[in-house]
């Protein structure tokens, strides 16, 4: 899995699902978990590094890196590409990576031992959720919500009064497959956060979806989505957050019968509506 070596994008969770079905097989979240778990982080690019593309391209790109990896023994060289030749035989033609750089670390020093993706559970995601944790936010974040319908809503509200936003968990729900609909990005919500310097200070949950480019103390792909009836479209304003890292969870401080409470008075209000 090549994302899982760079932590290009937790979007893979949705991605590499597909070409899996496509011949029948079931990739779960937990697969996922367990590549995270076992792949050390090599590649020190943005957002989370020092380089960009650019650099990559200059050291020899992904030609350069895919002769490294069969060189460690990582990629099965006798895969048949579109050239008509194999994976090995088209490395052959390129340089491996130039002794010296520091964009794609060596196996004996990677820049962290396991990969960024991290699957959550918990009483807000009893069906899992996505999170790309660099470890520079830290591995805890607990504080009371904020929620917006949508990200528009949010945005306004942060671009207004970005210090309300401060030791917040940010709740955007309605923004799922059917929500949304169409799982869109929430890309612009993350920028606007890191924008008023508050990368830190703020988490953010969605039952959208995070492209390569977000960064910060996000957690995404939540599921059931609020739409469906997911824990997320119980959560109110000032309601505490956990966030654990460590123990791959992710919880609302509300017991099982308030939040089936809750369910009661909007499934109520919902018919009279």
């Amino acid at each position: 899995m090549y994302t899982a070596n760079t932590m290009a994008s937790a979007i893979e969770a949705m991605g590499m699902t597909l070409p899996y079905r496509s011949v029948g097989l079931q990739l779960t979240l937990d697969d996922f978990q367990k590549v995270s778990d076992e792949v050390p982080f090599l590649a020190d690019l943005k957002p989370s590094g020092k380089y960009v593309m650019e650099d990559v391209h200059k050291i020899g790109g992904t030609p350069a890196i895919t002769r490294h990896l069969l060189e460690l023994g990582f990629l099965d060289g006798d895969c048949i590409t579109v050239t008509g030749q194999t994976l090995a035989e088209n490395a052959k033609l390129y340089p491996s990576l130039p002794e010296g750089q520091q964009i794609i670390r060596p196996l004996t020093n990677p820049i962290k031992e396991t990969g960024h993706i991290q699957i959550l559970y918990g009483n807000l995601a009893p069906e899992g959720s996505v999170a790309k944790i660099t470890g520079k936010e830290g591995l805890y974040f607990s504080g009371p919500a904020l929620v917006f319908e949508g990200e528009e809503s949010m945005i306004a509200a942060i671009s207004e009064n970005p210090t309300s936003f401060k030791g917040k968990v940010v709740v955007i729900r309605g923004e799922g497959p059917k929500g949304g609909p169409g799982m869109p990005e929430m890309l612009t919500p993350t920028s606007a956060i890191m924008g008023a310097g508050l990368g830190k200070e703020v988490a953010l949950l969605t039952d959208g979806r995070f492209s390569g480019g977000s960064h910060g103390y996000v957690v995404g792909h939540i599921c059931p989505e609020a739409q469906e009836g997911g824990p997320l479209g119980l959560i109110e304003n000032g309601d505490i957050i956990t966030i654990d890292i460590q123990k791959r969870r992710m919880d609302v401080n509300l017991t099982d019968a308030e939040l089936n409470e809750r369910r009661k008075r909007l499934d109520a209000a919902t018919v009279q509506g």
